[in-house]
């Protein structure tokens, strides 16, 4: 009973310390506008154009400008592009020429938020006085493994290990296995590209499947829901699918579509900046990407209600509702599935629901808030990104080691190079920066 009570004032003290602090941001503000002091902030990426990462820029800089005490910068690598992601007109364009440091000294940028995984400049970016970085990590770690990039542990995450302030995308990486690593991070969601209540959701009424991102990419396995088109093509006739992606390199896939006697059935659509126009009447999205941060499309095909399979991807803030998640890399397990759900209107119907209470949490105007909080604290130099850091999480460590061990099993399944990985190897980061070594001399 003792202890109860004293946790319970703890609690209290805790909350009213929050609360004043909070309120002490608020005040800070409206101080902001009353002297009409502006705080500088850059963002910096490769465009605005057909990537999440670039999607993320233009929504960060959209809420960001909504802001009034925010003096908004677009740093890009590449000119201005057609069928760009808007960007709002009041935002000063620079594009970046091998001068990123000139410029920050030029423009008086009081905060730069960078998004490209290149040591030198990261390390330099740390060292700076005026000007502050936040460090935006957009992959999980497993996305390197995949890609058979296994030098980024001992120099990108080496690297994180310095970095004052750094955003992850990832839950369990965030709170669990980067403590293990000592890094310090802040967990963070992206930005939701259709406002939740300003959208029709699908009406689930068509037999269409979509499939949307960069196809060229081996690692979203495309060729996965293609393979498994032609599984549920024998059983749904009328059933198609739309590809929704770049069509530069896509002879590969388009090839296989052939082969596969499946052109009556697949459409490749091409790009589309806004594929809103698709998601009235879809009726799934397949998504057998091996790994992701937290991927705009699921998010967005999740706000229609449209039900999505996923191949393994249980980590994503997103995952939990409207989604079927299978551990395994059969297309027949996945057109198993998709032909259960194109056929049952009901569980169909009952999974698009799940979708949209899903992503009922994830609010723009609240995540704004949050990076409000965190930008004001570190313009003013608080530690208002130590308390966001320390806030308790909802999930226990048991999840955690269980989602790591769910991904270590997927990930020996797909490489037998990772048999006699264990997770006490995942977690020791000495290990994970000589693991290159590892399988060589294991091989």
């Amino acid at each position: 009973m003792i202890i109860k009570k004293k946790l319970i004032i703890e609690f209290i003290i805790i909350f009213c310390l929050v609360c004043k602090y909070i309120n002490n941001l608020w005040n800070e503000i409206i101080i902001f506008r009353t002297n009409k002091i502006k705080i500088k902030i850059a963002i910096f990426s490769y465009s605005v154009k057909n990537g999440g990462v670039e999607r993320q820029t233009s929504l960060m800089l959209h809420y960001f400008n909504k802001v009034k005490i925010f003096d908004l910068f677009l740093f890009t690598l590449k000119h201005k592009e057609e069928n760009e992601y808007k960007v709002d007109e009041n935002i000063k364009r620079i594009v970046i020429k091998r001068n990123l440091f000139q410029i920050l000294i030029e423009n008086n940028i009081d905060i730069l938020i960078y998004q490209f995984y290149k040591v030198s400049e990261i390390k330099k970016l740390n060292n700076l006085k005026k000007t502050k970085t936040i460090f935006i990590n957009h992959s999980c770690f497993l996305h390197w493994i995949y890609y058979n990039k296994l030098f980024f542990f001992k120099t990108v995450y080496k690297t994180y290990r310095q970095c004052k302030y750094l955003i992850s995308l990832v839950p369990f990486e965030n709170n669990y296995l980067f403590k293990k690593w000592g890094i310090n991070s802040i967990l963070m969601n992206n930005f939701i590209g259709y406002k939740y209540n300003s959208i029709k959701p699908s009406d689930l009424s068509s037999k269409t499947i979509l499939m949307i991102g960069r196809g060229n990419d081996r690692i979203k396995r495309f060729e996965i829901g293609i393979k498994a088109m032609k599984y549920i093509a024998n059983e749904i006739p009328e059933c198609e699918m739309k590809i929704i992606s770049k069509t530069d390199n896509l002879k590969r896939l388009k090839y296989l579509v052939t082969k596969m006697n499946l052109n009556k059935n697949i459409e490749f659509v091409g790009y589309i900046s806004n594929p809103s126009m698709f998601y009235t009447n879809a009726s799934l999205h397949l998504f057998p990407t091996l790994a992701e941060a937290f991927p705009n499309i699921l998010s967005e095909t999740l706000v229609y209600g449209i039900p999505n399979i996923l191949a393994g991807l249980d980590y994503v803030s997103t995952a939990k509702g409207g989604t079927v998640i299978i551990y395994d890399d059969s297309p027949i397990s996945i057109a198993k599935i998709a032909i259960k759900i194109l056929k049952n209107k009901r569980y169909r119907i009952k999974l698009g629901k799940g979708a949209r209470n899903n992503m009922k949490k994830f609010r723009n105007d609240l995540l704004l808030r949050k990076w409000i909080k965190l930008l004001l604290s570190i313009y003013k130099g608080e530690n208002y990104y130590k308390f966001l850091r320390q806030k308790k999480r909802k999930s226990s460590e048991v999840e955690y080691i269980n989602i790591i061990n769910n991904q270590l099993k997927l990930l020996k399944l797909r490489n037998k190079q990772y048999l006699n990985i264990s997770i006490n190897n995942i977690e020791n980061f000495t290990f994970m920066e000589n693991i290159e070594k590892y399988l060589l001399n294991h091989s």
